[in-house]
């Protein structure tokens, strides 16, 4: 009783068989109809000049578009460091007029209250 062969068992044979694997390349590539369709289903998976063209210009157009981005966004920070320079300003100087007014004032209290602590 002979055994029957599946698809399953012939693919097992030719991974286990590299002769018979080439031998089989050499077959089908020899057949010009199989050999267009290998040739065209390699093909699809091919990048061609043009493709990686198209994707070069896609990445300068990114890439201008990030950095003119970027350039606003420096422009910005640009922009708050010298509003924030501006209120160090006005800080430093609101500081200085609160003293000078305060230190008078606390004096003045300070010894109106000895005045009062010492006088009977």
């Amino acid at each position: 009783m002979s055994q029957r062969l599946n698809a399953m068992d012939i693919v097992r044979m030719f991974e286990e068989d590299s002769r018979a694997r080439k031998r089989l390349a050499e077959l089908l590539v020899s057949e010009p109809d199989v050999r267009l369709a290998i040739i065209n289903a390699v093909l699809r998976d091919v990048a061609t000049k043009q493709d990686l063209e198209k994707l070069r210009n896609e990445f300068r157009q990114e890439i201008s578009r990030l950095e003119n981005r970027i350039d606003r966004v420096e422009e910005r920070i640009n922009s708050i460091e010298q509003r924030l320079a501006r209120l160090e300003g006005r800080m430093d100087l609101l500081i200085k007029v609160f003293i000078g007014f305060s230190v008078p004032t606390l004096t003045a209290v300070i010894g109106i209250l000895l005045k009062m602590l010492f006088k009977p």
